[in-house]
């Protein structure tokens, strides 16, 4: 990493926040759609791959949190901002907002409990509002 400018650096921290984003995204807007979509018959929302990404991505964060576990994207955007010389406080218009939008102080155990709880409503999606297997 020593060969990356500070600029550089910093760019790059946006970016996976940017992602990190796009993710919290996809898992929260998802689930949404998966119970709207099962109620009004949205074939789409039964797409297998899509599901089988979806489900093993929240499964992925709840084990995360159960293990103690940051994000690598947490890890990787916190690295590249030490190695931009940017202070937690002192970050980007992007990186402080929206990092304010996915962030929040909270004791740990109740990151874990909100990823237990969403990791189950999106396992009981899957039960309820089965994916169709891929050619069906």
């Amino acid at each position: 990493m020593d060969a990356l400018s500070p600029a550089t650096a910093a760019l790059l921290a946006d970016a996976i926040l940017f992602a990190h984003v796009g993710i919290v995204a996809f898992v929260v807007l998802g689930a949404v759609a998966i119970l709207i979509g099962g109620l009004c018959g949205w074939r789409w929302v039964r797409d297998f791959r899509w599901r089988l990404a979806h489900v093993l991505l929240m499964v992925f964060i709840a084990a995360q949190a159960w293990l103690g576990a940051l994000c690598p994207l947490t890890i990787w955007e916190q690295a590249l901002r030490e190695h931009a010389g940017q202070a937690v406080y002192r970050e980007s218009f992007i990186a402080h907002w929206l990092s304010r939008a996915i962030f929040f102080e909270a004791p740990w155990w109740a990151f874990v409990a909100a990823y237990s709880l969403f990791a189950a409503i999106v396992v009981l999606e899957w039960v309820f509002v089965r994916p169709r297997r891929p050619g069906n």
